[in-house]
């Protein structure tokens, strides 16, 4: 509409006799008036109708008419009667009998009906619910931009006397565009009656204007509020619902299903054709297709159904952006041509400056939009593919659970559904690089001609060199993650058995082989960043490369071809473009690579075999009293279906409120049968039914980790009462009284604060609360001392206990209970050999007398752990079991206080004696805010400060080199041309290389001073970390996590490894590029400092504001991944008991709920980097815009070469920026790794291995006398002492058994003995020598000690037999001819050096406790420990052990530590300990006739 002027006609137009600059022929009045007038209806007349559409499919809701509405209408209306008046004005001219040229009518009545047009569409929004319109809002710019152009052009010429109306109307029009304009940038209140229900703290995306959507302000507040205080997990938005677990896992789900049942429709259709014709290898090929095509085919196609919209639309902004990338070079040559012509008029420049920066900024903005589309749709199929994944593993069947382990689903989730999403983001990478570098040989050939050929010949001949690189770069990164692994598993065999180190004094022998693994670790860690480097560097300096060999060979060999500013950095901007593209290409190769290797993992698991739901008929409702609860009519089961059947025929009916006890020997089918009852069997023939609800009590108790009263509701309301009395009967309220938190404390992943007993009553727990009608009880004795298993099944599953009236079906070892049960199975071989009651079994003297018989044999039974039997006085006062005084009180503490320190309890103190399970556990320490300078100065020192400084020096270096690169090109530009060629071209050539290959050599030579400076960092910090973890006392691994520990041993030691060095070279890259852009544009055009200096501050301004807020966002990301892939861990773990209990429902909801509070932190930290990149890239444009307009400004004063540096410099930094500040947090975020390695400095340590003076001198101890004088020690300061007042004397050679309850302090004294923990008073004395001044490592050299559990570490047998190398290979022969072992370790292959597993799991425990014996004969000191070394072995390992002690120690001091009292009666003395005091003490004889404790210990034990 705007610029009615004259139309556009006159002899010039079109005559193309002479050339015209291509500037002069795009920026001419009459093709901007043509474009003003013609592109904005068009513009809405495409998008406006697919609009419309879309915002009737998307009805938010109705707004009511406000004040913005009601003044766009206003505007809406004048200017429909404005361009009414335009076409009135016109015909009533025609009318006049004046000619007006057609445009003059057609013109405006286009434009009247596309304002009508869009006053509808304004109108359509508001009952739509759109409260920001960016339909509206580009056309609005659309229509104030190109007649505001041509305004102005025609303002420029005057002659407003000839047509007053023609000339104000289009003023008038801007005008009113303009304020439109300025209100589409505002948004309209949110509907009245939003169709979703209101959320309590809504994403401000919904409400934001559209300018705001465009560049993500939206996102400003939490940015500020993340920059002034910490982020919680309540300044996050609420999840929308577009992005819940709930509406995304259903729709994949959906589409998965259908999918999958079509393909397999489609498979079972294709192999009856085959059959049917004649191919007599169809069920082969039956069984070949699922496997080969029909898994990942249905699985692409859910995921492309459920994100195609997304995807596409993400795609559709990067090639609109791409449009606008390549817009920029030829802007930038007409730019150059601008400045190179004296004569061009300047608003020209000051125009393509600004279509330069809009350009740019289109680009940004477009290229963000598709970022975070893609990013969002990543969340989206995480989150999908995530909840798919986890209801797959809660249907898992019993064949698909083991053949699949935790770890590997674990990894699933953590790892190839992170590697598959990412994935999305380089699937444009595989077409669109390609289009890429057509497009720029194109540009190249236009500006160059056949000289861009050189281009592909320098590209492809780097290929070979990166193609070299990486495959040996490869072969070291491999033999790193080798060397790693094997640190790693080292690293953990120690941690796990650090005692056992410590018993013996080897931490210098584990350092020294840890060190030396490091060392190789490392070494293959430097060559391969070194080729990195020459990686990296032919990355950046193949831009040069190219540039160089062309502008050669286009100056040098062709004739009257002289270089200028628009070839030289409109060239250089291409090969930018061309550079990007070829190192895009073979990343999105790689990754697609990578993650169809995850994407066929996960469909081979989402097809595995799932459980029948058919397969027992179960009816919720209870039966009466008299009918059969549980029916098996002739049951055939197996565990999968290629397997043999492991229950044949089965036929039982059990009546309601029958107690059932299945007993049988071992593998006869016993938990085989409450699993068909379940349902986890693949039924093969016959029928299952149960009636009323069923609770299950698996045999390896399964524990949430959770409260102990969230594991017993599990999902139920809390009834306290019933809870108070369920916890009683299951023996627990004694437990739960030394909880720090009571019923609230945490138990831990996998219980591992519980010792075994306690997590098989919690199990029990869970069923009895259930209040079921059927209980599967699958051995929950078996777990339990003999007298706590006789209290369970009194007071819960005997005929008085809880359960009495229910269905109970006991599946047990425990064959003293027989008597009292209803009915009895007993199993043989997979089928029933016998069923009746008790006395009937027994006169039929069958199978089950068989089993009674082959109880009764010598040495079984009654030699558990002695624990406090029910009614014994507990350390606590109070029963096992029995009600406590305070019980009134703890009815009140099961509801916790909501701001109580309880309630919040993570993890808690010893659950039980500071010597069995449930160690306390620290707490990970969680950091918070920004990093400390101290921490990068811990870092820089390791670096060492030569070579940090080393390091800045080569840098500026190598960026002065670039500088003056690029300011030769400038002047070789400049060069003036005689006869069509430049005097100099020849010098400039070599000049302009020789800066070039000074610029590699500097890159390659800092890049690698500061990798290498890492690895010299890494060595030294974990060299620190190791000394400080071996010199901690055995408490700090008994508070600390093993998972903790070994978490700074692998994670973040390769946090420090890798990670840091890689960003602290990018960000000195980026920050050194932006000093030289900087230097360039102020040299260039000196007047650009007023406009770089308010960037530097919305620089510096962008930077804090994002690295404070992501680096939080960013852990607690992490935090919440991690309960993600716990809670699928663990439900893996469990999901026989979840699917027993019906609860598929809940922990589907659990499950959604943790993925949506993970998504609820992923989001905010997508859109503030998208935040981040859009504003600082808009900076970027602004610096280019600010280097163009004082070039134009100072036209006069600049050469065009000098111009074409600073702007394709500028333009070079757009994307720097915000790579800086990236680089900068994942540093700040990386550097964190440097703080958690140093946590441990600072802890208490033990005392010195090695003092510089010693009270002891070889050979000490020469007899053995033991001394305890007054002992006491205590774990913790802050805990009573667990042994106190001990004082006895042992003689030289004497043998001394140590018998008393779990937590009386046995362990106790042979841990002050080897001084694992420090006397808290008295002391210890060995021949008369104290042995608080012996240094720890001669103290435990002379005191052998053989633990209850053999623990061999990975390596050779010599080295398990001989750690610090002391004794000859026949010493070795010796011991292992008496322990009986030489025969078999010579068969071995390798002989003494043969390799043992982890644990030594490649041997026998026979074999193991064997060669622990071993290694104590030969150390063959004066005092020997054994605890309870026989009790894990067989009889005739017993033998063999007990006649090798006889000989080789016949004159040692030996003290027993007994769990079974069977071993200390030959003993010249026992010492009882009760409560940490030696209660009793004497030959056991006389201890039986004093009929005292030690006399109730073999009552309980069964000897007497």
């Amino acid at each position: 509409m705007a610029g009615q002027g004259e139309p556009c006609a006159g002899p010039g137009v079109w005559n193309q006799t002479e050339p015209e600059p291509a500037a002069a022929r795009l920026l001419s009045l009459c093709f901007l008036k043509t474009a003003g007038v013609w592109v904005p209806p068009m513009y809405l007349w495409v998008l406006g109708p697919i609009h419309l559409l879309y915002i009737h499919r998307h009805d938010k809701g109705y707004i009511q008419m406000s004040r913005l509405f009601k003044a766009k209408m206003v505007l809406g209306f004048a200017l429909i009667i404005l361009c009414t008046s335009s076409v009135s004005v016109t015909l009533w001219r025609i009318q006049q009998g004046t000619p007006q040229a057609l445009e003059f009518l057609i013109h405006p009545t286009v434009w009247l009906t596309t304002m009508s047009f869009a006053v509808f569409l304004i109108h359509a929004e508001r009952k739509k619910g759109v409260q920001a319109s960016g339909v509206l809002f580009g056309y609005w710019l659309l229509c104030f931009l190109f007649p505001a152009t041509s305004a102005a052009q025609q303002a420029s010429q005057g002659d407003f006397q000839s047509d007053p109306f023609r000339h104000l109307s289009p003023y008038l029009y801007l005008s009113l565009v303009m304020a439109q304009f300025a209100l589409s940038c505002l948004a309209d209140q949110p509907p009245l009656f939003p169709k979703r229900p209101p959320q309590a703290n809504p994403c401000p995306k919904a409400g934001a204007s559209f300018p705001s959507k465009a560049m993500f302000w939206w996102v400003s507040g939490l940015v500020w509020k993340g920059y002034r205080r910490p982020l919680g997990p309540k300044d996050l938005w609420s999840l929308g619902s577009e992005n819940s677990s709930e509406e995304l896992v259903s729709q994949l789900e959906k589409e998965w299903t259908r999918n999958r049942s079509a393909t397999q429709r489609h498979t079972k259709a294709t192999a009856f054709k085959r059959k049917g014709s004649h191919n007599k290898e169809a069920p082969e090929m039956e069984t070949l297709l699922p496997k080969q095509r029909g898994q990942r085919g249905p699985l692409l196609r859910a995921i492309w159904q459920v994100g195609r919209s997304t995807f596409l639309l993400g795609t559709l902004s990067l090639i609109i952006s791409d449009v606008f990338r390549f817009t920029v070079p030829k802007l930038l040559s007409l730019f150059l041509e601008f400045i190179g012509d004296p004569n061009t008029p300047a608003w020209k420049g000051s125009l393509l400056a600004v279509l330069m920066f809009l350009s740019a900024c289109l680009q940004t903005l477009f290229e963000q939009q598709h970022m975070y589309r893609l990013k969002v749709l990543q969340m989206r199929l995480r989150t999908a593919v995530t909840g798919l994944v986890y209801r797959k593993v809660l249907a898992l069947s019993s064949s698909s659970r083991k053949s699949s382990a935790v770890g590997d689903v674990v990894n699933l989730v953590s790892v190839d559904v992170q590697r598959l999403t990412e994935s999305v983001t380089y699937l444009n990478g595989l077409w669109l690089p390609l289009i890429w570098i057509v497009v720029c040989f194109v540009y190249l050939w236009q500006l160059l001609g056949p000289s861009a050929l050189t281009a592909i010949a320098v590209f492809v001949s780097l290929l070979p060199l990166n193609f070299f690189i990486t495959k040996k770069r490869n072969h070291h990164q491999e033999e790193q993650m080798r060397q790693k692994d094997c640190r790693a598993r080292l690293t953990s065999c120690i941690l796990r058995n650090v005692r056992t180190v410590k018993y013996h004094g080897w931490e210098g022998a584990f350092l020294d082989r840890v060190l030396h693994i490091r060392a190789q670790e490392l070494g293959a860690l430097k060559t391969s960043s070194l080729l990195f480097s020459v990686s990296l560097v032919s990355f950046q300096v193949s831009t040069f490369l190219v540039a160089l060999v062309v502008f050669a060979v286009h100056t040098l060999v062709a004739e009257e071809n002289a270089m200028d500013a628009e070839k030289a950095f409109v060239t250089l901007t291409v090969l930018n473009i061309l550079n990007k593209a070829q190192a895009f290409l073979p990343f999105s190769i790689h990754s697609i690579v990578q993650a169809r290797v995850s994407f066929d993992r996960l469909a081979a698991f989402l097809s595995l075999e799932e459980t029948d739901p058919g397969a027992v008929d179960s009816s919720p409702s209870r039966c009466a009293a008299g009918e059969d609860c549980i029916s098996i009519q002739e049951g055939t089961f197996t565990w999968s279906q290629e397997s043999a059947p492991c229950l044949h025929r089965i036929n039982l009916t059990v009546p309601q409120g029958c107690l059932l006890t299945v007993v049988g020997p071992v593998g006869a089918g016993k938990s085989s049968l409450l699993s068909a009852l379940l349902g986890e069997l693949s039924k093969v023939e016959g029928s299952v039914s149960i009636k009323g609800p069923v609770a299950y009590v698996p045999q390896e108790a399964w524990v949430q980790n959770t409260s102990v009263v969230d594991n017993v509701c599990f999902g139920q309301e809390l009834d306290a009462p019933w809870l108070e009395t369920v916890l009683e009967a299951c023996a627990l309220w004694p437990d739960v009284d030394g909880f720090p938190a009571g019923v609230h404390t945490r138990t831990g992943e996998q219980g591992m604060n519980l010792s075994g007993g306690q997590k098989q009553r919690l199990s029990l727990a869970r069923a009895v609360y259930r209040k079921a009608a059927v209980y599967l009880l699958d051995d929950p004795l078996a777990a339990l001392d003999a007298h706590v298993g006789q209290h369970i099944f009194n007071r819960v599953i005997g005929p008085d206990g809880l359960l009495q009236g229910t269905t109970r079906i006991l599946v047990t070892h425990a064959l003293h209970v027989l008597p009292q049960a209803d009915w009895i199975v007993v199993l043989e071989d997979g089928a029933i050999a016998e069923m009746g009651s008790f006395q009937e079994l027994l006169h039929r003297k069958g199978a089950l007398v068989g089993l009674l018989h082959g109880a009764r044999q010598p040495g079984d039974g009654g030699e558990g752990e002695t624990e406090r039997p029910a009614g014994a006085k507990d350390p606590r006062g109070s029963a096992a079991g029995g009600r406590p005084e305070g019980g009134s009180e703890r009815f009140v503490k099961l509801v916790p206080e909501k701001d109580s320190a309880a309630s919040e309890a993570q993890i808690g103190l010893p659950l039980d004696d500071p010597e069995g399970p449930g160690q306390p556990k620290g707490k990970d320490r969680t950091q918070y805010g920004r990093v400390k300078a101290t921490v990068y100065l811990t870092y820089l020192r390791a670096v060492g400060t030569p070579l940090c400084l080393y390091a800045l020096f080569l840098f500026l270096c190598q960026q002065v080199a670039s500088f003056c690169r690029g300011y030769w090109l400038s002047l070789w530009a400049d060069d003036p041309t005689v006869d069509g060629q430049q005097t100099h071209a020849a010098l400039r050539g070599w000049v302009f290389g020789l800066l070039g290959c000074l610029q590699a050599i500097g890159l390659f030579a800092s890049m690698a001073t500061v990798l290498l400076g890492g690895i010299q960092a890494s060595s030294l910090l974990f060299r620190g970390l190791l000394w400080d973890v071996a010199r901690s006392p055995i408490g700090f691994f008994e508070r600390t996590p093993v998972g903790n520990l070994l978490n700074r041993f692998s994670k973040e030691t390769d946090t420090v490894d890798v990670d840091i060095p890689d960003k602290l070279r990018s960000l000195l890259m980026y920050a050194f590029g932006l000093l030289e852009v900087g230097l360039v544009v102020t040299v260039a055009t000196p007047l650009a400092v007023v406009a770089i200096l308010p960037l530097l501050l919305l620089y510096a301004g962008f930077q804090s504001l994002y690295v404070a807020s992501s680096c939080q966002l960013r852990r607690l990301e992490s935090a919440r991944y991690s309960y993600v892939c716990s809670h699928v861990a663990e439900t893996f773990q469990g999901g026989p008991v979840v699917r027993a209990f019906r609860v598929q429902g809940p922990f589907v909801a659990q499950n959604d709920a943790h993925m949506d509070e993970s998504q609820r932190v992923c989001f905010p930290r997508l859109v503030a980097d998208r935040w981040l990149a859009a504003n600082l890239e808009l900076v970027g444009n602004g610096l280019v815009f600010a280097a163009a307009m004082c070039a134009v400004l100072s036209k006069a004063h600049l050469s065009p070469g000098l111009v074409g540096f600073s702007v394709s410099a500028a333009l070079q930094v757009t994307q720097t920026l915000q790579w800086a500040v990236r680089s900068w947090t994942d540093l700040e975020s990386s550097i964190v790794s440097v703080e958690r390695l140093k946590d441990y400095a600072q802890t208490p340590k033990e005392a010195p291995w090695k003092p510089l003076t010693c009270a002891a001198h070889p050979p000490w101890p020469r007899r053995g006398q033991i001394e305890f004088r007054d002992f006491g020690l205590r774990y913790r300061p802050e805990l009573p002492l667990a042994v106190r007042g001990v004082s006895f004397r042992i003689n030289a050679g004497e043998k001394v058994g140590i018998v008393g309850r779990t937590g009386a302090g046995k362990s106790s004294l042979a841990g002050g003995l080897l001084r694992l923990v420090e006397a808290a008073e008295g002391g210890i004395w060995i021949d008369g020598v104290p042995i608080a001044q012996v240094g720890l490592h001669t103290l435990r050299s002379r005191v052998t000690i053989i633990p209850q559990d053999p623990t061999l570490f990975p390596g050779s047998l010599r080295m398990n037999l001989d750690m610090l190398h002391e004794h000859t290979d026949e010493a070795i022969w010796e011991v292992l001819e008496t322990v009986q072992l030489r025969a078999t370790v010579a068969s071995l292959p390798g002989q003494l050096h043969y390799e043992c597993t982890d644990q030594g799991n490649n041997l026998s425990v026979g074999q193991k406790q064997l060669l622990c014996l071993a290694r104590a004969l030969l150390r063959k000191t004066q005092i020997l420990i054994l605890d309870e070394a026989t009790a894990a072995v067989d009889p005739g390992t017993e033998r063999q052990m007990q006649a090798a002690l006889g000989s080789w120690f016949a004159q040692c001091t030996v003290l027993l530590i007994a769990h079974r009292l069977r071993s200390v009666l030959d003993c010249a003395r026992v010492l009882v300990m009760d409560e940490g005091q030696v209660a009793e003490s004497g030959s056991p004889a006389q201890l039986l006739a004093q009929k005292g404790l030690f006399y109730r210990l073999a009552q309980e034990s069964g000897l007497v």
